[in-house]
């Protein structure tokens, strides 16, 4: 590993200095404003919150049915899971599986509430299909529905990620040795996946716990901590103290799960190689899961199916012909379509600038030898438990009085921190793959470390890259939490316009907006599995090596002999 230059002291600085002014200090603000007292430290305003019966009512409902929908969340995720890695269905049907499974993931959570409300509302075409409601969709049932759907993609791609490294081949002996089904189970799947599940809950748990959309479209009277900050921040009497203290119990559970996170990850199991074995599995059980999976397939696939359907009908539910004028009204709005072009800048900047932020912090962590540099790993765990609905109040109370307010700056680097955990552990992961010799050869060739990056180490983490443009991109556009106290009129996004749609009851046009997010975030996925797509190309029989010399020239140290076979040859 190289010594450590001056160039990456000063990107590690200014990494350190944007995480202090972004993080710590609004986090840190908060925090004293919530003890603030006509200047005075003092513990009134706790005392205030907890004697009030109805926060303390809507903190012991977000509780509730946090951990309900968690519960179920987590038993759903790990039957598709299952079904995925330890079946022998067909490919393209898992592949099916994956891709409904991860739908919800591309739209604002506040669309949810409006899509249960056409499904099992009064009027949704499940109450007319049977004549009545099955149940009352607002309040309870209805935040329950919406968080399994939710927080189910994100509890699924986490188990999904710790199969997919179990090891098959003990499944193949405990098959051996007649274990009973029962047992194999236990000791070859359910045990090396504590450390998985465990995680998966505590996460549906969290995001479930800290969101505000779903409340916001269908909590009803079913008050739940996240919608009793919106309304104490931007009531008619807007109490600032108390938003600050309702923000740190929000914060706690958060900060306590990832320690949890942390504490469970002496559960994984790790093996020396997983082999490349077959699936040992039955006809009845690749049947049995057959089934499941497609009743959880089939349940999400029409619940959201009503979002390609309203919109297109000329008065749902009483005139169901078909007519494109709701969409050209729309397109044809000037105000939606500033707000759709809003949505997409600071989505794309927020992506942008997201890779140079999680790159630099990956890279800085893993290939120099800076001392403090573990401190990047605590950030990442840090932003990991700020909910974004806390966050964007602490820069609200913060950055309320300065040129940022109200600006797509400030809503970029919401994102920006918000989002950083994932980014950066996939950029560290790829950069702890590759050889930790590239820089050291790129110095003895008299490149500098900027130039061996830039021509060794990114062409190398390209996929990656993509990868985390997406991650970016894709929760920047669906984001309503992390931005509910940061937009302005000139700022609005898409997110944030759906909820000042729904008090006119303008639903059509939210179904509208919300296929605009979604067919991008759909383009965006498509454009990165399409570059991250291997390329058929020619196989090279003998090797030529090339180095970067320090004026840039490539020079072959092997062979300058190509002979080339195409692959189906």
């Amino acid at each position: 590993m190289l010594k450590t230059t001056k160039t990456m002291r000063i990107l590690y600085v200014s990494l350190l200095a944007i995480f202090i002014i972004f993080l710590i200090v609004p986090l840190i603000y908060m925090m004293w404003l919530s003890f603030d007292d006509k200047g005075a430290l003092s513990g009134r305003h706790y005392q205030e919150v907890w004697q009030s019966r109805e926060l303390l009512a809507s903190v012991l409902n977000s509780f509730r049915v946090s951990f309900i929908s968690a519960a179920i969340t987590t038993i759903l995720a790990f039957i598709i899971a299952y079904t995925i890695y330890f079946t022998t269905i067909s490919v393209n049907t898992k592949k099916v599986f994956r891709l409904v499974v991860t739908l919800p993931m591309l739209l604002p959570t506040i669309t949810y509430g409006f899509i249960l409300i056409y499904v099992f509302g009064n009027q949704g075409y499940i109450t007319r299909f049977i004549g009545e409601p099955l149940f009352s969709i607002y309040g309870f049932n209805g935040l329950l529905i919406g968080y399994v759907i939710y927080t189910l993609p994100a509890a699924f791609l986490l188990i999904a990620n710790g199969m997919e490294y179990v090891d098959q081949r003990y499944v193949l002996v405990s098959v051996l040795m007649k274990d009973r089904p029962m047992r194999r189970f236990y000791h070859t799947v359910l045990r090396p996946l504590y450390g998985a599940i465990a995680g998966a809950f505590i996460l549906s748990f969290i995001l479930s716990f800290t969101d505000y959309g779903i409340p916001a479209s269908i909590g009803g009277q079913y008050q739940v901590i996240a919608t009793t900050l919106y309304q104490t921040m931007l009531g008619s009497i807007p109490d600032f103290s108390k938003g600050a203290v309702i923000a740190i119990m929000m914060l706690l559970p958060a900060i306590i799960a990832g320690l949890l996170l942390r504490k469970f990850e002496r559960y994984t199991v790790s093996y020396r190689s997983t082999g490349d074995y077959e699936t040992v599995s039955s006809a009845i059980k690749n049947r049995t899961f057959m089934v499941l999976c497609s009743i959880i397939a089939f349940f999400i696939v029409g619940i959201f199916s009503i979002l390609i359907i309203v919109p297109f009908t000329s008065a749902y539910p009483y005139d169901m012909s078909f007519t494109w004028k709701h969409v050209q009204n729309v397109l044809g709005m000037g105000e939606l379509m500033r707000v759709y072009q809003n949505s997409l800048l600071v989505a794309f900047l927020s992506a942008a600038i997201g890779i140079t932020i999680s790159f630099t912090a990956a890279i800085i962590s893993v290939r120099t030898s800076i001392t403090s540099r573990g401190l990047i790993q605590w950030i990442s765990i840090l932003t990991n438990t700020v909910p974004g609905m806390v966050l964007g109040l602490a820069y609200l109370l913060l950055f309320n009085g300065s040129s940022l307010k109200g600006t797509f700056l400030i809503l970029i680097i919401c994102n920006l921190v918000h989002f950083f955990t994932t980014p950066y552990l996939m950029m560290k992961n790829a950069l702890e793959k590759m050889d930790m010799s590239w820089e050291v050869t790129g110095a003895l060739l008299e490149d500098t470390w900027l130039k061996t990056v830039w021509r060794v180490i990114i062409p190398n983490i390209r996929k990656t890259i993509i990868h985390v443009f997406s991650y970016y991109f894709t929760n920047a556009l669906v984001t309503v939490s992390g931005v509910v106290f940061l937009v302005s009129t000139n700022t609005s996004l898409l997110s944030t316009k759906i909820k000042e749609l729904q008090h006119y009851s303008k639903f059509n046009e939210i179904f509208i907006l919300s296929l605009l997010i979604l067919m991008m975030n759909l383009v965006v996925m498509t454009g990165g599995y399409v570059l991250n797509k291997p390329k058929k190309r020619s196989v090279i029989n003998e090797k030529k090596i090339y180095y970067s010399t320090g004026n840039g020239k490539l020079v072959s140290i092997v062979s300058r002999m190509w002979r080339w076979k195409n692959e189906s040859g």
